[in-house]
């Protein structure tokens, strides 16, 4: 009898599995267009906004260039690996280290150009809420991270 059970409730997670691979694959396929969207926009963005473009935004005022590295970090999301490319080179053109910390943070965490997708998935409030925080939070972490190697 416990057996019977058993198979029974076998066959019933099964069935739930295939059911839940099945909605996944319809919903990863609904938004796989607006995917391959958000990878051909961050390639436009990554080619048409220079690194000289980027130097001569910033002017060495820490707050605006704290805000500022923020906003430009925020348009042009990437992967964490090329932003530290982009900050050394940066670092070598003059930038402060401000605008340097506060792209780099909200680089990698903040998602302009994600946010349709992102919405779409998640929805448009955490979507907004989720951006605002990023972007704060990168700008409060860039003022720690080069207050505290100052005091180093």
């Amino acid at each position: 009898m416990q057996e019977t059970n058993k198979k029974q409730q076998n066959k019933k997670g099964q069935k739930s599995i295939m059911k839940s691979f099945l909605k996944t694959f319809t919903s990863f396929s609904q938004v796989m267009p607006m995917f391959v969207g958000v990878i051909l926009l961050m390639g436009l963005f990554n080619t048409f906004i220079t690194k000289e473009m980027i130097t001569s935004v910033f002017t060495g005022n820490m707050f605006s260039d704290i805000l500022l590295g923020a906003g430009i970090g925020s348009i042009s999301a990437g992967h964490p690996i090329t932003s530290y490319i982009i900050g050394d080179e940066l670092l070598k053109n003059g930038v402060s280290l401000f605008a340097i910390t506060s792209f780099i943070v909200s680089w990698v965490t903040v998602g302009i150009i994600q946010y349709p997708m992102e919405a779409s998935i998640l929805g448009k409030r955490f979507a907004i809420a989720r951006n605002v925080i990023s972007f704060i939070l990168a700008m409060l972490v860039s003022l720690a991270t080069v207050m505290t190697l100052r005091l180093l």
